[in-house]
């Protein structure tokens, strides 16, 4: 085989093998490989689908908004913007319409799914604010448990007594995904109302009192999670084509 070349630098000329000698041994071959994979299985399915089209004034709207969010509505500026990503306008024009396609296969493979997917997911999309204490001694958590019982505010026992180090914060853990916290936490966590304590429980030889501070479910009408929902299952169908795949490295 002949060496193809890639590149020139300071008028060396780079061939694509020691391209991705470079690639290899800078040990990002295999991510520059995964996106050609990528690509290639995205555009056999845009070409070879015919239930894609896009109407050209779609697409000629789209042209215009991107040129007026970027003040790009003086030709020469536009041009310019051309000139420096380079690209040409027909390119140019090819990625818009390649992107509202690539929109448009997303949904047709994802919506079918969705419902069961955001169903499955569920557990991990809903998100609780939690706060906790974490000490030494079962004791220790149970004077803690009644001190806040009488009054004493959480957060000043937390910052006096936790061992945890969200304790300079009050003990705020933040918005945790109810899929990340540990069944025993979790479990009595969904039984509590938002202010309540929860606790003392043993967690790994220590013993914790959570403050729930507010429940987050999910929601399916939610447009950014649907979004990313569609996103994830779009994913693993390309990788799951991408694995089907017969790939062979000849340029090394």
């Amino acid at each position: 085989m002949q060496p193809s070349q890639f590149l020139s630098i300071d008028d060396q000329l780079i061939s694509l093998e020691q391209g991705l000698k470079y690639l290899q041994f800078s040990g990002k071959l295999t991510p520059f490989i995964g996106e050609i994979l990528r690509q290639y299985v995205l555009e056999q399915e845009l070409q070879n689908r015919d239930d894609l089209d896009i109407s050209p004034a779609i697409t000629e709207q789209a042209v215009v908004d991107f040129r007026l969010e970027r003040n790009l509505s003086n030709p020469q500026a536009f041009a310019q913007w051309l000139s420096s990503n380079s690209i040409d306008y027909a390119t140019f024009h090819n990625q818009m319409v390649a992107s509202f396609k690539l929109a448009k296969l997303r949904d047709q493979i994802t919506e079918p799914k969705l419902q069961e997917y955001f169903i499955e997911r569920k557990i991990f999309l809903d998100r609780v604010v939690l706060s906790r204490i974490i000490v030494a001694d079962q004791e220790l958590a149970e004077e803690l448990a009644s001190q806040i019982e009488e009054g004493v505010t959480f957060e000043e026992l937390a910052m006096e007594y936790s061992l945890a180090d969200d304790r300079i914060v009050n003990g705020m853990m933040g918005v945790l995904s109810r899929g990340s916290l540990p069944d025993k936490i979790r479990a009595a966590v969904d039984l509590a109302s938002p202010g309540k304590l929860v606790g003392p429980l043993e967690i790994e030889g220590t013993w914790a009192l959570f403050k729930v501070g507010k429940f987050l479910p999910a929601n399916v009408e939610d447009p950014q999670l649907i979004e990313s929902l569609k996103n994830e299952l779009f994913d693993q169908w390309l990788t799951d084509k991408i694995q089907k795949l017969t790939v062979k490295l000849l340029a090394i």
